[in-house]
């Protein structure tokens, strides 16, 4: 027996109202791209802009999803509620999530404070999936006080997760190399605030130096003005870090007050559009084949990849004076 499908906009009310099965569904539909679920999803995005979004990044082995789990059982000690977005590597065979995030997480499944969606990056560059910013909006809709975005983790292409948050945490380990790996990304750049995880390490206190001194020397947050990115230590396996970490947080969020906030929502929605533009423009060439009469001339050689695509876009310009 199949359920009743409900149109998308019928799904905003209960979403509104925290109804899980309804969020459920409008994240599934954002996450698919159907066309269907748009007209429901920018309804949702003029309706959502509470929530504090807190983006969380770093390179593999920092202990990113552990540290999550830890930060979310510190929030909800104080009464908030926490929707986490964890963005997975896709399954080289379904296009999937492989669900790491999801499972290292679920001492907090049975939380009604706590909802958990992973996502998979679908060949999304920068760490992000497309979808991602649009399901943050259906959270926001549902309620939530605080969402969480975890990156995959890859390392030199994470910095467009500071262009989807209010605060960016930068997440490193002892032991790593996170230092030189991090200048060469620009990670280092994008963070209001710096972890070190397992500081209960020997080692910890190095990378703590380094960072200090790093930041001492002029790299320092380039997203929030008059904001100075401290570095927190933490340790999962000792609970220690977890309350400064939280005050930073605060703290951080209390300096987007004003004109500091009115820019980074500012550059948040720049990023937005730029991502739908480029959604809509890849769902167009896409039905236009191998990219219309310009793949058949790039592949053989009669035309190159940018005078193509030069001539697509004066296509699609044309197009869309005559509509």
């Amino acid at each position: 027996m199949t359920s009743k499908y409900i149109p998308s906009l019928e799904l905003i009310e209960p979403a509104a109202d925290g109804e899980t099965w309804a969020v459920a569904r409008l994240i599934s539909r954002a996450e698919a791209g159907a066309a269907e679920v748009r007209e429901a999803v920018g309804r949702i995005y003029k309706m959502a802009g509470r929530a504090h979004v807190i983006g969380i990044t770093g390179v593999p082995g920092s202990g990113k999803s552990t540290l999550v789990g830890k930060l979310v059982t510190h929030l909800r000690r104080t009464g908030q509620s926490v929707a986490i977005v964890a963005i997975d590597p896709s399954s080289p065979y379904s296009g999937g999530s492989i669900l790491g995030d999801r499972i290292r997480m679920s001492e907090h499944a049975l939380d009604p404070g706590v909802y958990i969606r992973s996502m998979a990056t679908r060949g999304a560059v920068g760490g992000m999936a497309h979808a991602a910013l649009d399901v943050v909006d259906i959270l926001d809709l549902a309620g939530f006080d605080k969402i969480i975005i975890e990156t995959v983790g890859v390392g030199q292409d994470e910095v467009e997760i500071a262009k989807a948050s209010h605060t960016t945490v930068v997440v490193s380990a002892p032991g790593l190399g996170d230092d030189i790996q991090a200048i060469k990304a620009g990670i280092l750049e994008i963070a209001d605030i710096h972890v070190v995880s397992k500081c209960d390490r020997s080692d910890a206190n190095r990378t703590m130096t380094d960072l200090k001194t790093m930041l001492k020397d002029g790299i320092a947050s380039v997203l929030t003005r008059d904001w100075r990115p401290p570095v927190v230590g933490t340790s999962s396996l000792t609970d220690e870090g977890f309350a400064e970490l939280l005050a930073a947080l605060d703290a951080h969020l209390q300096a987007l007050d004003g004109e500091p906030g009115r820019l980074r929502r500012a550059d948040i929605a720049a990023f937005r559009l730029r991502k739908a533009a480029e959604t809509l423009m890849l769902e167009r060439l896409r039905a236009e084949g191998a990219f219309g009469a310009e793949g058949p001339r790039v592949a053989e050689r009669r035309a190159d990849p940018y005078a193509a695509a030069s001539a697509i876009v004066q296509q699609f310009s044309r197009e869309t004076t005559h509509v």
